[in-house]
Order: structure tokens, then sequence, then C-alpha cells
């Protein structure tokens, strides 16, 4: 779909909003204009074969250093176990798609995040997602609605860490489709 046609929920990324997970849900943190990537900066992390904790803490340093709030996040009802993604990942649920689990925990991974001048974000309610929205265009987002929501990945965000952009959107429609979320996909292009 063109970004005209959705305009209105179209907005430029801005520098004090948080570079979030996909999730729908609602949240504790109201600053939603960041780009989103499927676990926050873990799926920087996991693109990169990154599984060390100090790798995390570097992680969240390249981000801030390029204009954006770093995040992982939790929920209400798993603690920082919450995101689906990371959980996919330290179970190894990605391990037939040859990425090396992680070397760290849930609480782990946040503790080095925060330690390192990123944003511990908790989720709250059930996912009820309709949509995954796969937007293209850069230094745009689509902020979260807990009342309608939907999956937001911001491809272009991809190319601006220098990751494997085709395992990226594959990683990304992997947990989508492993946590039963929607078959519905609609790619935002300019």
């Amino acid at each position: 779909i063109s970004a005209s046609s959705i305009s209105k929920d179209m907005v430029e990324v801005a520098p004090a909003g948080i570079l979030k997970c996909v999730d729908g849900r609602g949240s504790d943190n109201t600053r939603m204009a960041g780009p989103k990537m499927p676990g926050g900066i873990y799926a920087i992390a996991h693109n990169r074969g990154t599984t060390s904790v100090d790798g995390l803490k570097e992680i969240t340093k390249e981000v801030a250093s390029k204009g954006h709030v770093p995040s992982v996040h939790g929920d209400h009802s798993a603690d920082m176990l919450g995101c689906g993604f990371f959980r996919l990942w330290v179970t190894g649920e990605f391990d037939s798609m040859g990425y090396p689990r992680p070397e760290f925990d849930a609480d782990q991974g946040a503790a080095a995040v925060k330690e390192s001048g990123g944003v511990i974000e908790m989720h709250h309610g059930s996912h009820t997602e309709k949509v995954v929205y796969i937007n293209l265009v850069e230094n745009k987002t689509l902020e979260p609605d807990e009342n309608d929501q939907r999956f937001i990945v911001d491809g272009w965000a991809a190319v601006k860490f220098n990751l494997d952009v085709v395992k990226f959107l594959v990683a990304a429609a992997a947990t989508v489709e492993m946590l039963g979320g929607p078959r519905i996909a609609k790619i935002v292009v300019a």
C-alpha cells in the first residue's frame, strides 16, 4: 500500500521515540515515534548473531549513537519474558534458521540494556493484532494503538543498522507466525 493511503497514521521518527518491539499491545511508555523491530534492540543482536551481554550493551550504545532510544520490553503476565520474540529466541525456536541462542536470560538482557542507557518498557493486555505492517518508508513509522492493534515492522531500520534485510524480514514473519499472529501483511511504500 502507499504511505499516502495511511498518511493519517504515519509519523516522522522522533529522536525521543523508543526503538521498540513490533508488539501492538498497550505500554507504560508513551514515546512511540521510534523505529519498530521484533523485540526492540534484540532484533539487531539476533540478526548479527550477537549472543553476549557485552555485545548487547554495545548494540544499546550503537542505537543511541544513531539517534534512537534503545529498548526491550516485558509484560504484565510474564515480566521480562513477556516479549514473544525474545522468548522464541532464548528457547531455541530459531535454531533451525541458524540463529545461535543468547547467552543471557530476559532479566539479564533487560539489565544490560538499562545499564547501558536504554529503556525498559512494560506492555499490558492481550494480543489482538489484526494485521502486520511492513513499513519501507525511511524515517517514518506507525504508532501502536492498543484499541486497534497491529504489528509494525519498520523494514527500513534494518538497512540503517546494517542488518541482513532478508533475514530480518523472514525472522519477523516467522515470529508472528510462531506466535499465532495475523496472516495478513501490508507492505507500506512511498
